[in-house]
Order: structure tokens, then sequence, then C-alpha cells
């Protein structure tokens, strides 16, 4: 049971740093821009809120990635989350979401 567990961590641990590698340095500071520019023209320049909802650290505590990661490629129908799945890979959202729920913006 422990070694299961030990191995999910793992690759959950090894699939993150593998995403992050796979994206190149210049488009993860063409993902920051976007998350400042794009999503911070509803959220806030800073995240803090605005016409959408705030995706401070303490705020997005109780989503997961995979979750955040959705709605960036999906949106929120019936508000003003447009999809972004047409400008952006899976992979791309997933180091999206990471950067948010670690405040590393």
């Amino acid at each position: 049971m422990k070694r299961s567990i030990w191995l999910t961590l793992s690759l959950i641990i090894s699939t993150s740093l593998m995403a992050d590698s796979e994206i190149s340095e210049a488009r993860q500071q063409e993902l920051l821009n976007f998350l400042v520019q794009d999503c911070g023209s509803c959220h806030g320049l800073k995240m803090k809120g605005g016409l959408g909802p705030a995706l401070l650290p303490e705020v997005l505590a109780g989503k997961n990635a995979e979750f955040i990661t959705a709605t960036i490629l999906n949106g929120r129908p019936g508000t003003a989350m447009p999809p972004w799945r047409p400008l952006l890979l899976p992979e791309e959202a997933r180091w999206m979401a990471d950067r948010l729920l670690q405040g590393g913006l």
C-alpha cells in the first residue's frame, strides 16, 4: 500500500516537472504575459479580482490543478470566462494553473 502511494506521488511530481521542461523558456514567458494581460484584464493585473474572481493561491486553495486547467481550457458557461482551448495546449494551461496555485506571477 505504501509503495503504491509513493509511486503515485513520484509520478505526479515527475509529470509536473516534465511538463515544465517540455515548455520552452520563451513560451513560459509568453504564458506569464498571457496570465497578466489576458487573464488580468478580468481577474485584475495582480489577480486580486475584478470582473472575474480573484485568482490568488489562498482563494484557489480548495481547487486542484486539474479543475483550474479545465476551467482555463473550457471556460465557464454562463459567465464571462471564455474557453482558451483555441490558443493554449493542455500542458500550457496546466503550467498556468500550477503558477496560479503557487502565486508565481
